[in-house]
């Protein structure tokens, strides 16, 4: 007997077996139940959501002769015949070779007469998108007024290519994309009941690999069950067999650009074709990690939001304090066009070697992104000298050169200064400090929320000590917090996120704020240098 691919084989029967889309099944039981079924539906979703499955389940549903809550019983002869598509009342059509008029003209011919048995004639149409114009035209008297007895399923995954005409006469349903838990909970069951043996990790990485799907998940996992048949399939046997990398190269590959070691980063490279992966999925994935990096950067919860280990999750944040959020941008945005240019391109491996080099190298990249990260790239230079370090040329030729945006750096303070401050003003200020690059990224002034990550701005106390002055050394910068509403939306956000309502003004500076000292009253004996005391 010939072997049936897994996703056929486990194909959802009934309405509560489909997975991630309980909404839909829920109206579709319901409509069942009472009896107030529509005569045209349009499926709506990216592939292997559901669209077809739950198209079958409600042919079956509206003619089975003892449904079970909304349910097909698939036990009475109408569901049967279905289930075996030897049924006359169930049509299914593929628009994209059936799509012209005559096809549309044979189905408004056959719909005039009535079922020979069951209750509903229903015509499942898929990829109805690919209809061509005459055809939707031919069918729009057909669609609105049917017969009684007839129900039309509609499936695309491009509802925008059909006409409004069209969409105006049907209940419309869209299919999101599948969790990867949700599809890693029916993985599980499907690799229990067919003595698959596979790990929980290679199996969350195989769902994760479907992309939102979960006909692709099963049909990787066919693939992998295949493969290691007779041994548990472990994480590094699903990347070699889906041609995947691990996150670890990716953690060295951005390690070795932020450090411009472009040997280690092209001999990574070199190890990733050698093991016979997949450059366009490699660099996708290193797409994903970019990503992944900008928001272990960003935001401070990421539960839900990435999918790793918490080893992988900690080396993730580890590499995110590497770049700036600008050069993070920068990467995703150059790693997506790559990505999209590796489609045509004859020489894969020169395309992403030479992309890799620009990453290493923003000098390289004249475009706005490539100096803003040239930018922060000497910034973070600048931040990691000892005190007392000379200035490198090359920032200091690149502050002369852009002193019509960014003030003058200032000279390092040989004597730290200490100042005094209340215990409350105190804890605000720490908080601020630990948390400024979250307010910067929460707010909703984009030009705003760019610019103060870009120029490094920081908080420190009023003179007054009243409330907290926000510090920058950008006169762009100092200009956007000028406008009416930018401090009111820094307020905002303190007092939603930490329930905290502090007074803000603004500064453009040329303090170095690192020999200042901030202490409260009982923690001065715990200092023990020689230091400037303002009250």
């Amino acid at each position: 007997m010939s072997y049936t691919a897994l996703y056929r084989r486990w194909r959802s029967r009934t309405f509560d077996e489909i997975k991630g889309q309980d909404a839909i099944t829920a109206s579709f039981k319901n409509q069942i139940m009472t009896g107030r079924i529509g005569h045209a539906y349009l499926f709506c979703g990216t592939r292997g959501t559901g669209k077809t499955s739950v198209a079958k389940i409600l042919a079956r549903a509206v003619n089975c002769e003892h449904p079970i809550d909304g349910n097909p019983c698939n036990e009475c002869p109408s569901c049967q015949a279905i289930l075996s598509e030897s049924s006359m009342n169930v049509v299914e059509m593929d628009a994209a070779s059936n799509n012209g008029v005559d096809d549309i003209r044979q189905i408004r011919d056959k719909i005039q007469y009535p079922p020979v048995d069951g209750k509903y004639k229903v015509y499942i149409i898929d990829e109805v998108h690919m209809l061509s114009q005459s055809a939707f035209n031919a069918f729009l008297k057909t669609l609105e007024e049917p017969p009684s007895y007839v129900i039309f399923i509609l499936a695309t995954t491009e509802p925008n290519k059909i006409p409004i005409t069209i969409l105006s006469r049907c209940q419309r349903y869209d299919f999101k994309r599948i969790t990867t838990d949700t599809i890693a909970a029916r993985l599980r069951e499907i690799s229990d009941a067919e003595n698959i043996q596979v790990s929980d990790e290679a199996l969350h990485y195989i769902a994760r690999s479907g992309d939102g799907s979960m006909r692709d998940a099963v049909s990787l996992l066919d693939q992998c069950s295949a493969f290691q048949f007779d041994r548990r399939i472990e994480y590094e046997d699903a990347l070699s067999i889906l041609g995947a990398v691990d996150t670890a190269v990716f953690s060295d590959l951005v390690r070795a650009l932020s450090k411009k070691d472009v040997k280690t980063g092209l001999q990574l490279v070199a190890e990733v074709i050698d093991q016979g992966r997949e450059l366009s999925q490699f660099v996708s994935d290193f797409v994903m990690y970019a990503r992944n990096m900008l928001l272990a950067s960003t935001v401070d919860d990421l539960s839900g939001l990435v999918d790793m280990s918490s080893e992988n999750l900690k080396r993730l944040k580890e590499d995110a304090s590497l770049l700036s959020t600008v050069e993070l941008m920068r990467y995703i945005r150059m790693l997506s066009d790559l990505s999209n240019q590796l489609r045509y391109a004859t020489q894969k491996r020169i395309l992403i070697e030479t992309s890799f080099m620009k990453l290493a190298y923003p000098e390289t990249d004249a475009s706005a992104e490539g100096m803003n990260a040239r930018l922060a790239e000497i910034q973070r230079t600048l931040r990691n000298l000892p005190a007392g370090t000379p200035l490198p040329a090359t920032a200091a030729s690149a502050n002369a050169g852009d002193q019509n945006n960014v003030a003058p750096q200032p000279a390092l303070a040989s004597t730290p200064k200490k100042v005094t401050l209340p215990r409350a003003q105190y804890e605000d200020l720490q908080l601020l400090k630990k948390e400024w690059r979250s307010i910067c990224a929460a707010i909703t002034i984009p030009v705003l929320s760019a610019a103060l990550l870009r120029d490094e701005s920081y908080v420190r106390p009023d003179r007054d000590r009243s409330g907290m002055t926000i510090v920058t050394r950008s006169r762009a910068t100092a200009h956007l917090l000028e406008q009416e509403a930018s401090i009111p939306e820094i307020r905002r956000i303190v007092a939603e996120k930490y329930h905290k309502d502090i007074r803000f003004s603004t500064v453009l500076s040329e303090e170095n704020e690192a020999a200042t000292v901030y202490v409260t009253d009982e923690d001065l004996s715990k200092i023990h240098m020689q230091v400037e005391t303002e009250g």
